[in-house]
């Protein structure tokens, strides 16, 4: 008989805090970027979009996150695959959204259990990956 650990399920004061990493660190390049952030069942807790950032940016930021969550991977580690003819160019989701595999999708995990994804949108996806990794790592 096998036993698992329980593990906490991610809060919507961390996603707070995710948030506000992530802006911070944005702020800090003088970038304007949406936060989303989603639990390990892909509920939203928590999005911010400044006001200055472009429009389509809070769309981003959410696909990035779906995309991390679903593929438990951080969405820069794939960015060879979705190219065009590459693995995973055209795959679709359980939840009809087509995937966004471009950098800044982050899995959030605690005691190496996927428990949310972080995304951010708005920058260049090299900024939106730091600024998301930086986020993840103020967490820990």
């Amino acid at each position: 008989m096998s036993t698992t650990t329980a593990v906490a399920p991610l809060t919507t004061q961390e996603a707070d805090i995710l948030v506000t990493a992530a802006r911070r660190a944005a702020e800090a390049a003088g970038v304007s970027v949406s936060v989303t952030v989603l639990d390990s069942g892909g509920h939203l807790l928590a999005f911010r979009r400044d006001d200055r950032a472009v429009l389509i940016s809070g769309e981003t930021s959410t696909r990035k996150a779906y995309t991390a969550l679903q593929l438990n991977a951080p969405t820069a580690d794939l960015v060879d695959a979705v190219q065009p003819g590459g693995l995973f160019h055209t795959l679709p989701t359980a939840l009809d959204r087509p995937l966004l595999f471009i950098a800044a999708g982050v899995p959030v995990r605690r005691d190496g259990r996927l428990i949310g994804a972080l995304g951010v949108g708005g920058g260049a996806p090299e900024q939106d990956h730091a600024f998301a990794t930086a986020a993840v790592e103020a967490l820990a």
